[in-house]
């Protein structure tokens, strides 16, 4: 196998400065943890699993000493299972419907239990969990390196299906790699996940742009199917006065700088104004608190009730310092003689509209848009028959992941907007079945 990713990654990347806020479990704890699931019948916490991970069969599994087969029982319904275990927004999703929560008790603890059975399974790659079957002669294609991609490559490649991610950037993993919060999933752990998937027979190409160095006509001669992970552009701007220039950043943006690039920020962000309401704006809020920030402000042009950030995210920020400034919306950044940031004006917005006359200047030295994403309808267009909906996405069939081209298909935030890593897990791993189930059919006549 190729040298691993992770030999591209800076050792002083801002990120290292956050703490795992979920640490490993040990053996001990797991097992404890494990001997409280009730094991429902019903198991309403695979119901509320979008990948439909069997929960309470891979915790038996631990309770019992089989950490390999509860890996095995993950895996078979969600490949990126340990990055899931850890991004997951476990509190409204496994854990938020574990039976206990009704009881107003504590959960069962299903992430760290999940990350637990996965990251110990997987730790050694030179024992391999998998053996792919032989190859078919069947060839696929990935664009974008993201989780939908892995999850479809690597159920392909396990049947023997030859499979091949295509990245533009140096490093693969995709949000796993560049936008979670560190506190949640350093880069370096996402990029071993990726190491797991390539271990299966999955190949990576990294610094391969389609539309520049490959175009969607050779992709479709050359592989029997194509599969778009291309997941979202550049962060939206304000388009307000004083925008343009130093000091005013995309949230993706920085938080793929402090995650990856050289030197740390911690202790040198001064005042931090936040623009949004989403988990990304939480997310950048509370990274630049425990980094030292000297304020961190959020500003929001609705109320509490309308930001699409989860509630337990934001009290979390709240804990860490994080202040809310509600039913305010930006109309100018304010800059000094020296072209710095100086504040953000903001306006009191009435049904997300600013009023005249109520303008008054947060203080700041640094503005970060977390307001969306543009859609990469460039790649997709490359595709005849893929067609883009009113908002930009790709439509594709929600259940096998086919778009208007019955040889491509397409999975994760470039599909649905924005969800959860495990969403697009489950759009590749259908895609993946799909596809194996029909070259299975077509095989057998």
């Amino acid at each position: 196998m190729p040298p691993t990713f992770l030999s591209l990654l800076a050792a002083d990347r801002a990120e290292t400065a956050l703490a795992d806020k979920k640490p490993l479990m040990t053996i001990g704890e797991a097992r404890l943890e494990g001997e409280r699931c009730l094991y429902c019948a019903d198991a309403p916490c695979t119901k509320a699993c979008p990948t439909s991970i069997d929960v309470p069969g891979f915790i038996k599994r631990i309770a019992s000493g089989n950490v390999r087969g509860s890996a095995r029982t993950i895996f078979e319904q969600n490949i990126l299972g340990y990055s899931c275990s850890r991004v997951c927004p476990v509190e409204v999703l496994c854990e938020g419907a574990c039976v206990y929560t009704a009881w107003v008790d504590k959960p069962i603890e299903i992430g760290r239990l999940q990350r637990f059975a996965t990251e110990t399974a997987t730790k050694d790659l030179h024992e391999p969990m998998y053996v792919a079957k032989a190859p078919t002669g069947k060839r696929v294609a990935c664009v974008g390196a993201g989780p939908a991609s892995l999850a479809f490559a690597a159920y392909l490649a396990m049947e023997g299906h030859h499979a091949t991610i295509l990245e533009k950037r140096a490093l693969p993993g995709g949000l796993n790699a560049t936008g979670v919060a560190p506190y949640k999933l350093h880069a370096a752990d996402a990029l071993r996940e990726v190491e797991w998937v390539r271990s299966l027979g999955v190949e990576i190409k990294t610094g391969v742009e389609v539309g520049r160095e490959l175009s969607g006509a050779q992709l479709l001669a050359e592989y029997d199917a194509v599969f778009l992970g291309l997941g979202l552009g550049d962060d939206t701007r304000l388009k307000i006065p004083g925008e343009d220039g130093p000091g005013v950043v995309g949230a993706t943006a920085w938080i793929e700088g402090m995650k990856l690039a050289a030197g740390t920020k911690e202790g040198q962000l001064g005042r931090v104004v936040v623009v949004g309401g989403g988990n990304t704006a939480i997310d950048v809020a509370r990274e630049c608190a425990q980094l030292g920030a000297d304020e961190v402000t959020m500003v929001y042009r609705r109320g509490a009730v309308e930001m699409t950030g989860y509630e337990h995210e934001m009290t979390g920020a709240r804990k860490d310092g994080v202040r809310l400034l509600l039913h305010v919306q930006p109309v100018a950044v304010v800059r000094g003689a020296d072209g710095a940031v100086k504040a953000l004006r903001v306006a009191r917005a009435e049904n997300g509209t600013p009023v005249a006359g109520t303008e008054h200047d947060v203080p700041c030295d640094l503005i970060a848009l977390a307001i969306g994403q543009s859609k990469l309808r460039s790649v997709a267009q490359q595709f005849p028959g893929v067609t883009l909906d009113a908002r930009g996405c790709v439509v594709a069939d929600a259940a096998i992941g086919m778009t208007g081209n019955p040889k491509v298909f397409s999975g994760g935030d470039c599909v649905n907007g924005g969800k959860e890593v495990v969403n697009a897990v489950a759009d590749g791993r259908n895609a993946a079945r799909h596809l194996i189930a029909t070259w299975e059919q077509a095989a057998h006549g």
